[in-house]
């Protein structure tokens, strides 16, 4: 049996655990006032890996009734990275605890809103990677 691998260490019930699908509702009623109000269910994906990093993304997935296309996507990088409900430093914590192979999170990009279709918009989370260090002996 071979070494885990990062899609095996971020199986969707994993990223639904770190990020769970009820933090929509909460972002929309912290914006909002009500829940009711969002345009989309967030959820977190793992799409790959490089030797230094490992990528996942936040998915907008239209709510029915509702139009993805008619809200303003496009500023969410800036509003997740500081949004306390969305908490991506908080996610990256928990996403750098589950990493393999000596590796650590170095630093966290969130990259710019990208259209998949009409119905559902990204984005991307790069995590970068390096060796851990040793910890000091006690």
């Amino acid at each position: 049996m071979g070494a885990p691998s990062y899609e095996t260490i971020f199986a969707q019930r994993v990223l639904d655990e770190i990020f769970p699908s009820n933090r929509a509702d909460l972002f929309f009623a912290a914006l909002f006032g009500d829940a009711s109000e969002g345009a989309y269910d967030i959820n977190l994906a793992y799409t790959g890996e490089t030797d230094d990093q490992v990528d996942f993304e936040f998915q907008l997935k239209q709510r029915p009734g509702k139009c993805l296309a008619c809200h303003l996507t496009y500023g969410l990088p800036e509003v997740f990275m500081r949004h306390p409900v969305i908490d991506v430093a908080g996610v990256v914590r928990q996403l750098d605890s589950r990493m393999i192979n000596g590796q650590q999170c170095v630093e966290w990009t969130l990259g710019r809103t990208r259209e998949i279709s009409r119905a559902m918009h990204v984005l991307p989370l790069t995590v970068k990677l390096t060796p851990a260090k040793p910890s000091a002996p006690e």
